[in-house]
């Protein structure tokens, strides 16, 4: 919300060639509580004055010699680059008011003056135009702090990977459907293992034997969505060999509870495994 004193606070130009209008609506301002009036009787001036001091609102007399208001209108638009023209419109002719609408201003006064209406009209439009600066502005903060956020997620990413090369061979992710996702680590070249496609399915070379009943158990917890810490299993490879991996994992749930697949860790343990 915007308060009452924030909208006397905010900075208004007046832009009149007459003085008397000038003076006029200086003092109904003044009058109402405004504290940062300035005003102009010459239009060349208006668009390096906003351009210095980024007005809340400029009252705008359309009629003017030399540069009328329609010129000062697009000289604005070259400043206020994201469309929002602070601007309110004095004019006598009826078929000016919507010509400047369209032009961009976002409201406008008739002339001889309902002073009633001005100061319900200024107060109106300032309100809106200070919420919308305080929207902006904090639409820029929450940019700022998602990208923020995003840059601390990427190096808690990449900081848990490095932790995780520590603590073992490799780190592994599944979907719903056993496709793996994530694979860090030398597992693919280690194991003689390739993925197939996007898909993520696996394929061992030729000549590798997995012991039957451990691989059975091992897929049995993944059917039942069960965590597994440090089940050993084996395989016979193509030299004959015994290798012996390590595996934990842990199912994965959206904040919905729904099941989205698997996160694990792998290790080759043979060297520490006492084989037959």
């Amino acid at each position: 919300m915007i308060s009452e004193q924030e909208i006397l606070n905010a900075s208004i130009l007046i832009v009149d060639d007459q003085p008397s209008n000038v003076l006029l609506l200086g003092e109904m301002l003044r009058d109402n509580g405004y504290a940062c009036v300035a005003s102009t009787t010459d239009p060349f001036a208006v668009c390096e004055l906003h351009r210095k001091n980024r007005y809340d609102l400029i009252l705008l007399d359309l009629q003017m010699p030399g540069m009328d208001g329609f010129q000062v209108l697009e000289g604005l638009k070259e400043i206020e680059t994201d469309g929002y023209l602070p601007v309110l419109v004095i004019t006598a002719q009826p078929d000016h008011k919507l010509r400047a609408l369209a032009a961009g201003a976002k409201d406008f006064i008739a002339k001889p003056f309902d002073l009633v209406e001005v100061q319900t009209r200024i107060h109106n439009m300032l309100e809106v135009r200070l919420l919308y600066r305080k929207l902006e502005n904090y639409n820029k903060v929450l940019e700022q702090t998602v990208l923020e956020r995003t840059a601390e997620l990427r190096e808690s990413e990449a900081r848990f990977r490095r932790l995780t090369e520590l603590s073992s061979d490799w780190y592994w992710e599944q979907d719903e459907k056993g496709h793996f996702t994530k694979i860090f680590g030398p597992v693919l070249e280690m194991l003689g293992i390739r993925v197939d496609d996007a898909l993520g399915n696996i394929s061992d070379e030729q000549g590798v034997r997995w012991n039957e009943a451990e691989r059975k158990a091992l897929e049995a917890n993944l059917a039942a969505r069960r965590p597994f810490l440090d089940f050993v299993y084996s395989r016979t490879n193509p030299d004959g060999s015994l290798q012996y991996l390590m595996v934990s994992g842990e199912p994965t749930f959206d904040p919905s509870g729904r099941f989205t697949g698997y996160r694990g860790i792998g290790k080759d343990v043979t060297g520490t495994v006492r084989q037959p």
